[in-house]
């Protein structure tokens, strides 16, 4: 083992110790900064990806009551005035292009959001929602970081985008309480509480 005592450059004592072991502990070191730099990368897009996540499990769950319902219930609803179940999920598909538009992601050319709320038929509608559910999902994780608390502007409030993602949640989540109450008013139980 060798032990070297020089000045460095701003005239500090540093201490090197030559040993076997110096290759070790350079080693440690090195996987050190890599597991922190894998860390400091996690972090990255962490709102993004936990909003992803939970929203892909509301979305699912939504489809689910989607595919539960029998299509002759597709009209109904609880009070006149009320969405009917069609256009509850109709309108969940809308909201999710008109929100993700509003964040800066239009959407896909060959959708009409001036048409979308007249889609009929048990298939179309549910492949509706997959379709705004996947580009929603898409377009999440395409919000930098740094742009995150930029003032955005939905029409019915003003917020940043992180707020905005917030709402894209929080909307699917409301209508899936709602479509829950929807289904159990029609004697169908949701799928995943069986």
């Amino acid at each position: 083992m060798n032990i070297c005592k020089n000045k460095g450059k701003l005239g500090y004592s540093v201490l090197f110790i030559n040993s076997p072991n110096t290759l070790d502990m350079k080693k440690l070191l090195l996987i050190a900064v890599l597991f922190s730099t894998g860390l400091l990368q996690a972090q990255e897009e962490l709102a993004q990806n936990t909003i992803k996540a939970l929203l892909t499990s509301n979305q699912s769950q939504v489809i689910q009551l989607a595919e539960a319902f029998p299509e002759d219930t597709y009209d109904w609803r609880p009070t006149e005035g009320v969405n009917s179940v069609r256009e509850a999920l109709l309108h969940v598909a809308g909201g999710n292009y008109f929100l993700a538009s509003k964040l800066g992601f239009a959407p896909p050319e060959d959708v009409d959001m001036m048409t979308i709320d007249q889609i009929t038929g048990k298939d179309n509608i549910i492949a509706t929602l997959k379709r705004s559910n996947e580009f929603v999902l898409d377009k999440i994780t395409m919000v930098e970081d740094g742009t995150l608390n930029e003032e955005v502007d939905f029409g019915f409030m003003k917020s940043n985008k992180l707020g905005g993602l917030l709402a894209i949640m929080e909307h699917n989540g409301e209508h899936k309480g709602q479509l829950i109450a929807y289904a159990r008013s029609n004697g169908v139980v949701p799928p995943w509480s069986n």
